[in-house]
């Protein structure tokens, strides 16, 4: 099958882009693998219009809206390959037939790395977050935890005090200098340097390898990042280097260093959450269909 775009990835960016270019009537095909980032939330903050719906409700609407369009469709897979062809691009993918597209949008996401702490890793997107704009207000200025795991993580314990009272954890990853120590101070952030032995309870609890207990409302933490998939690599984009990790580079119309290819949503920006990601994608979406407009 032939296609004017496909798109790798079906969250929040990859059906942004899709819509914009069902509008325009040009043939697209989504492949999705199904691992939206924030599959894990019970609720998405901050989208206008949908302010505390729940992840999948979003993305469920998302892809009837899009699929009312007759010129698109929707492939539940994951894409394998993508080469460049002397007319466009051949997708392969894992348990279904090859496609082509003469343009591709990668929409592929991220991999969240989490910090190795027993407990955290079951209670992520519900009480251990990344976002404070996304999870922070919820919180009703309640007690606040702010794991360290990198030298970025000073950034996230200045920052939290606007939603509550605020702990910042060491745990042996991160130990401010005194300038750094004078700036908590002065954003009122209590600094706990003792290691944790675990997260626990019903809620949060955070449990001190020297027995304390320290019950939290919330707590945010910075994760390493990866790319969702390898196809971006393979075709040769260019990677810029961030603080969590490395995201694909895209000029202002979200087009990729590969001619034909564009990027969207968190695989293409710094940080990201719903709002941003569907931005994104409608700016990758317009600019996939000036290019086939004008040959570009």
């Amino acid at each position: 099958m032939n296609y004017d775009v496909v798109i790798i990835g079906g969250s929040y960016a990859g059906m942004s882009a899709g819509m914009q270019l069902a509008r325009a009537r040009r043939s697209v095909l989504v492949v999705d693998a199904g691992q939206r980032r924030n599959r894990y939330a019970t609720a998405s903050h901050g989208f206008l219009t949908r302010d505390g719906s729940p992840p999948d409700v979003l993305a469920a609407e998302g892809r009837a809206q899009l699929l009312a369009y007759p010129t698109v469709e929707w492939l539940d897979a994951q894409a394998q390959r993508v080469e460049k062809t002397e007319d466009g691009f051949l997708v392969s993918m894992d348990g279904a037939s090859s496609v082509r597209g003469q343009r591709i949008i990668l929409a592929i996401g991220i991999t969240d790395h989490l910090p190795d702490l027993p407990g955290l890793k079951e209670r992520w997107g519900r009480t251990v977050f990344h976002c404070p704009y996304c999870h922070g207000y919820e919180l009703q200025q309640g007690r606040i935890g702010v794991l360290a795991s990198s030298a970025l993580s000073m950034h996230h314990a200045l920052m939290l005090p606007d939603w509550g009272k605020t702990t910042f954890f060491l745990n042996g990853s991160f130990a401010p200098d005194s300038e750094q120590q004078a700036a908590l101070q002065a954003r009122g952030v209590h600094i706990e340097d003792g290691p944790i032995e675990r997260l626990s309870g019903e809620h949060l609890d955070v449990v001190m390898k020297d027995g304390r207990i320290i019950p939290l409302d919330g707590l945010f933490t910075t994760t390493r990042t990866t790319p969702g998939s390898p196809i971006a690599a393979q075709l040769g984009c260019e990677f810029e280097e961030m603080p969590m990790g490395m995201q694909i580079r895209t000029d202002s119309t979200q087009a990729s260093s590969v001619p034909g290819v564009f990027a969207c949503g968190d695989a293409a920006r710094l940080a990201g959450n719903v709002a941003l990601a569907v931005g994104d994608g409608a700016m990758a979406g317009t600019a996939a269909h000036r290019s086939l407009m004008f040959g570009l």
